[in-house]
């Protein structure tokens, strides 16, 4: 009786491989485990609200999108692109070097300066191309490139440092899971173990950042 438990993934991996809504197949999955487990529908809402109500503050990344949104629509990443052309010696690695490092400091901080919408979008990737066409045209491949390379930035920075800050979210969202399941975690000690994870990510980022300049002005050369 107990693998009637896992029908909740059985679920998960139907509703995925059929291409249903996403947020309706975690929903109707957490719903399956629970009956087949012996909890009641009233049982689960309950359960479903309260899991809500103590990681809500998750989802206050929302109310950033209209707001850079407005900021784009108004010239926001123009003006992004008019200051780099005005900085010769700016290369697209260096960018993002720079911004890797105000995002973790920033982190570190409990700022949230982060977000593919947020920041990648409408700010580093304009001023990365910009800074990669002061030595002439980008081709539609190296554009390409540069586009991946700023989303792969805005990544390893979430992934690596987003844990940063002691009251952020996500080390809260750890805590409080872990020590429902029985191993408690302070956010400290959450913080304490991420600090070297995210030097050691800038570290090799710089080199990785380093090696697509170097490629990219070898393009040029051509």
């Amino acid at each position: 009786m107990e693998y009637l438990s896992l029908l909740g993934v059985v679920v998960i991996v139907v509703g995925f491989a059929f291409g249903l809504d996403t947020i309706a197949v975690v929903v109707i999955s957490a719903l399956v485990t629970a009956l087949v487990s012996g909890i009641d529908f009233t049982s689960f809402l309950a359960i479903l609200g309260k899991g809500f109500m103590d990681n809500r503050m998750v989802s206050l990344f929302f109310l950033t999108l209209p707001t850079i949104g407005i900021l784009e629509r108004h010239g926001l990443k123009q003006a992004a692109v008019n200051l780099i052309q005005k900085m010769k010696k700016l290369t697209p690695g260096r960018i993002f070097d720079i911004y890797m490092a105000i995002r973790e400091i920033a982190g570190a901080f409990g700022i949230s300066l982060q977000g593919h919408v947020q920041f990648i979008a409408p700010l580093i990737n304009p001023m990365a191309q910009a800074a990669g066409k002061v030595n002439g045209e980008l081709s539609p491949l190296e554009i390409d490139k540069i586009k991946g390379r700023a989303a792969a930035t805005e990544n390893f920075g979430n992934f690596f440092a987003q844990n940063l800050f002691v009251a952020s979210s996500s080390v809260l969202l750890i805590s409080s899971t872990m020590k429902s399941l029985g191993h408690p975690v302070s956010p400290s000690g959450i913080v304490l173990y991420t600090f070297p994870v995210a030097i050691i990510s800038y570290i090799l980022c710089l080199f990785y950042n380093h090696a697509f300049d170097k490629k990219l002005m070898k393009h040029k050369e051509k």
